[in-house]
């Protein structure tokens, strides 16, 4: 055997290799975005799976507030309604959650009783650390889907990427109303 084939066949060899570690890393990189992905789900299920008893307890405690106990109730049904792969949608009335529970935890303000419940404190805390898992998951996921939409456009892994049909994530974008500026008065 030649010299000159040798040659060629260690360039193929690296070439075989270098893509055989490109796309495995690809893969890995979508891989991890998918459990970042995940991750957010748990910390929504949890949440879906806290609201039942925190509307329980205020409900016990309030009579008049039947227009956001409906709300609440209508936005968790609907949240779990929503199909898995439809990230963006599921942020949407995820985030629409969110401010029905803050409407709720509004509602709570005005029962000093209700407030001074172990229960509810109880319940409150919950909700809180879950709501933080849910803003850390959703930086995660961001993370992970900005590596992996570098790497899909960085040469050469390029290549590898768009001979495997890889395509860029789609970010979870921040809901309208935390962009907006606060209004702050000091006048009162």
């Amino acid at each position: 055997m030649s010299t000159g084939w040798i040659i060629a066949i260690i360039v193929v060899a690296v070439i075989v290799i270098w893509y055989v570690m490109t796309y495995n890393g690809l893969v890995a990189m979508r891989t991890h975005v998918q459990e970042s992905w995940s991750q957010i789900d748990v910390q929504l299920t949890r949440r879906n799976d806290l609201i039942p008893n925190l509307l329980a307890t205020v409900k016990g405690y309030s009579k008049y507030e039947q227009g956001v106990f409906d709300k609440v109730t209508k936005l968790r049904s609907e949240l779990a309604g929503i199909p898995e792969e439809n990230h963006q949608e599921k942020m949407t009335v995820a985030n629409q959650l969110t401010g029905a529970l803050h409407s709720l935890v509004a509602v709570a303000e005005n029962y000093p009783d209700l407030k001074a419940s172990t229960e509810y404190a109880k319940l409150m805390e919950e909700l809180t650390n879950t709501e933080n898992k849910i803003a850390y998951s959703r930086q995660l996921y961001n993370s992970t889907a900005a590596a992996l939409n570098a790497k899909i456009q960085q040469f050469p892994s390029k290549i590898v990427a768009s001979l495997a049909h890889f395509t860029a994530i789609d970010y979870l974008k921040a809901p309208e109303k935390a962009q907006e500026v606060p209004k702050i008065s000091f006048d009162d």
